[in-house]
């Protein structure tokens, strides 16, 4: 992989993975995964975070995510940004900003 599109993030999914069958028989995956940070504000209070990234993933990385990644579990993963668009049903251009994740780690119990 290369260093100048590397994403690494941990953090909890959002929801229960959605997978996606195309007619060549691959598959994809799409969940969200919530990523916190925490820092004291001016006021000395200490005030968290929380971003929400769009994943999906293909082929095998897919099936163990359908597998083993129900929604609330502690994962890592690696990948790149991608970028996409399309028009809705009111045809306003909408972008997206996506994960392709190549490689996860499952964290956490059970």
């Amino acid at each position: 992989m290369s260093l100048r599109n590397k994403v690494t993030l941990i953090g909890y999914t959002g929801k229960e993975v959605e997978m996606v069958n195309f007619e060549n028989g691959s598959v994809k995956a799409n969940v969200s995964l919530a990523t916190s940070d925490h820092y004291t504000n001016a006021k000395g209070e200490k005030v968290e975070e929380t971003q929400w990234h769009n994943l999906i993933a293909f082929g095998k990385v897919a099936e163990i995510m359908e597998k083993y990644v129900p929604k609330g579990k502690e994962i890592a993963i690696e990948g790149k940004l991608t970028y996409r668009s399309y028009d809705d049903k009111d045809g306003v251009k909408r972008y997206i900003t996506e994960i392709r994740v190549d490689e996860i780690l499952l964290l956490g119990g059970k």
